[in-house]
């Protein structure tokens, strides 16, 4: 399947096998030849030994313009890169907004609910994963929902059956808990592990996985909910005081699922997991989920512009000019979307086509 860059974010560089996904234990890191970074105005790359890389950049962002796509080849030699023609195809660069279909699961199905309450099934996860994968999308996100709330694990074999489905980017979350968490989710097959209520209780985790696998490979879900009353808000005990609550806050995060309230402002919470390592964003609204009525644009557009990562809309879409609404004012790198395609509402070519009859860059949806 050739060679995926997983793009750093301007921190550290890792490249891996699409087809096989691997991440090599602490011993075998030792043996691995170094990787050379390689930077132009025009593009981001690594080469190791002599190889001959085609490298197809899907959406790992760069920065808050997007994510680049195209196909290019590289030979090393000397001191830097010799750029090949690719012969026929796409080539070249362009920065692109991702459309992710996400997969909500509980006990080994895809469910999916409202306001992270009144779950329903929608099928099962190796299945939909093809289909997703066939269909176009440019990534996609499995989460275990009520892992953390029942204190379990990720179910390492539901998330291998899906990365073995697949030949997009995978991020998988909900129970991890630890270094050693993440590594099992990387080697079942997951590109990128995403945090949550991990974080919240030991930000440190953040800084960790950065410094073992990448800010490529780190993924920090928000689950937020506005807060009704901002004259009332008071400090939550235990709370850092930079991150807490107050009377300007718009948004609190929520832990375990949506069920655990943290007294944690939300846009301070997004600025400090950057700080920490944090390479993307997963922005869910709690109370735009599953309604169908659209994106919280004003979250999205405050998480966005204050943090200097890709951040992912996720929670309400329901038509298809909601995703353009949060791509274009929410100023999001991607949206999430579940149940306007589990159920048929919509599929990724037509989701793709009208993005771009509306001038947004995505990537064709054949390829």
């Amino acid at each position: 399947m050739g060679w995926g860059l997983s793009m750093p974010f301007f921190y550290s560089l890792r490249c891996h096998s699409d087809s096989g996904h691997v991440i090599p234990s602490a011993a075998e890191e030792s043996r691995r030849p170094p990787l050379t970074p390689l930077e132009t105005s025009r593009f981001l790359g690594c080469a190791r030994n002599d190889m001959v890389l085609l490298l197809e950049w899907w959406g790992m962002g760069l920065g808050n313009g997007g994510a680049a796509a195209g196909f290019i080849c590289y030979t090393t030699g000397g001191n830097f890169p010799e750029r090949t023609d690719c012969g026929e195809g796409q080539r070249g660069f362009m920065l692109t907004k991702r459309i992710i279909p996400c997969l909500d699961v509980d006990r080994g199905r895809v469910v999916k609910g409202a306001s992270f309450v009144n779950l329903r099934d929608a099928g099962d996860p190796a299945e939909l994963a093809a289909f997703y994968d066939r269909e176009g999308g440019d990534e996609l996100v499995f989460l275990d929902i009520t892992a953390s709330a029942e204190s379990r694990d990720t179910m390492v074999e539901v998330v291998r059956r899906v990365s073995e489905q697949v030949f997009i980017p995978l991020t998988v979350g909900g129970g991890i808990r630890s270094i050693g968490d993440m590594r099992r989710m990387l080697q079942a097959g997951a590109d990128k592990v995403s945090v949550n209520t991990a974080a919240i209780d030991r930000p440190g985790i953040i800084a960790e996985g950065a410094a073992q696998f990448g800010s490529q490979c780190i993924v920090v879900a928000i689950d937020a909910k506005r807060v009704r009353h901002r004259a009332a808000v008071e400090p939550a005990e235990g709370v850092d005081a930079g991150l807490a609550l107050d009377g300007g806050s718009g948004w609190e995060i929520y832990a375990r699922g949506g069920r655990t309230p943290t007294g944690i402002d939300a846009v301070k919470w997004a600025v400090f997991a950057v700080e920490q390592g944090a390479g993307e964003l997963l922005l869910t609204s709690m109370d735009a989920d599953g309604q169908l009525a659209g994106y919280d644009l004003e979250l999205t557009r405050a998480v966005s512009a204050a943090a200097p990562v890709p951040v992912i809309a996720s929670g309400g879409a329901g038509r298809l000019e909601h995703l353009y609404e949060a791509l274009e004012t929410g100023r999001a790198d991607a949206v999430l979307a579940a149940s306007i395609f589990h159920y048929g509402t919509y599929r990724i070519g037509e989701a793709k086509a009208y993005l771009q009859g509306r001038g947004v860059a995505v990537r064709p949806a054949g390829g």
